[in-house]
């Protein structure tokens, strides 16, 4: 809990300012983003008011949401509405947005509720829409940065079903799926923000791949 007895994630305010640099860019032409794991909601409270173009939609599984709704009580925003109830591994809500964002949560999923979660997007997006993930990941089997295996191991011992998703397995999630990775974005503490977009981009979109940290 933080000092306003608020649910507290530490990591989001470590990593909330060098994924917003990248959401501004990456959402520049988007005005809806359904956010998967929204947690305690710390992240949703940070970006909706300095992205004010969008609708912020929050999301989490039932046991989450009071924690949610009570950050956006605390720091309201017009572009943030009530948040969702949404487990990935059951059937999604029926809406439509032009991005799905998610921070560090694949990681703490089981392999079926990644593999799961990948499915869904085509169902929501619209076209030309896109999947964004932060949070660490392997690169040809390799962990970025020593503490990332350490952070590993401590996931297995924590939860065998969790752990460091390779980054070529969620590429073939989001081929299967219809999208393709359009960017990967090295951020601070060894994570790395992806982007993949729905192959039915609008036309006169053009590919980009960057690498804003190293």
């Amino acid at each position: 809990m933080s000092e306003t007895g608020l649910p507290d994630a530490p990591a989001c305010g470590r990593n909330r300012a060098p994924i917003l640099g990248e959401l501004r860019r990456l959402l520049a032409d988007s005005r809806s983003v359904l956010e998967i794991g929204s947690g305690t909601g710390q992240h949703a409270v940070y970006f909706a008011p300095r992205l004010p173009h969008l609708c912020w939609q929050s999301s989490d599984r039932a046991d989450n949401l009071p924690g949610i709704r009570a950050w956006l009580a605390h720091c309201p925003s017009p572009n943030l509405p009530p948040p969702l109830e949404l487990d990935v591994d059951r059937a999604w809500p029926e809406l439509q947005v032009d991005a799905v964002f998610t921070a560090n949560s694949l990681h703490i999923m089981a392999e079926s509720s990644v593999a799961a979660l990948f499915r869904q997007p085509p169902r929501v997006l619209r076209p030309g829409g896109q999947l964004l993930v932060y949070g660490p990941m392997k690169i040809a089997g390799d962990y970025i940065g020593p503490g990332n295996a350490d952070f590993d191991q401590w996931l297995h011992q924590r939860d065998p079903a969790s752990g460091i998703r390779d980054l070529e397995w969620l590429d073939g999630l989001a081929a299967a799926a219809g999208l393709e990775r359009r960017e990967l974005n090295f951020l601070p503490a060894n994570n790395q923000l992806v982007a993949w977009r729905n192959r039915a981009a609008p036309a006169g979109y053009r590919q980009s791949t960057t690498s804003s940290y190293q």
